[in-house]
């Protein structure tokens, strides 16, 4: 199970990587085609500045997945990946009852896998 819990932090780090490029460096191109539903064509660029914030916010929680990683303590190892795997479920939850439904599923629970994966390994 500690290696499912690895490839899972893994996978929701790199998912929080893609999700600081595309806000940060990408908002007027990627943004567009994955929130082509959610916004007007022109709020792009009228919102880059705060799609380059939220990015920044994404970088750090990938940030603290990846540094889980380079820990030697297996308890502090864990606890700092829960610490940041239980941030990212609770802004899913948040984006998914304040934005869209789908949040839930791309970012809340795939962080929520790799809580379970921990916990019971």
């Amino acid at each position: 199970m500690k290696i499912a819990a690895e490839a899972l932090i893994g996978i929701v780090a790199l998912e929080h990587l893609y999700i600081l490029w595309m806000e940060m460096f990408a908002w007027e191109t990627a943004g567009k085609k994955v929130f082509k539903k959610s916004f007007a064509e022109d709020l792009f660029a009228k919102t880059k500045g705060l799609a380059a914030n939220q990015g920044l916010y994404n970088g750090f929680l990938a940030a603290g997945l990846v540094w889980s990683f380079f820990i030697e303590d297996s308890v502090w190892q864990e606890n700092v990946a829960l610490f940041f795997l239980s941030c990212i479920t609770i802004a899913g939850i948040y984006g998914a009852l304040s934005a869209n439904k789908k949040i839930f599923f791309i970012q809340a629970l795939p962080a929520l896998l790799a809580i379970i994966c921990l916990l019971i390994h």
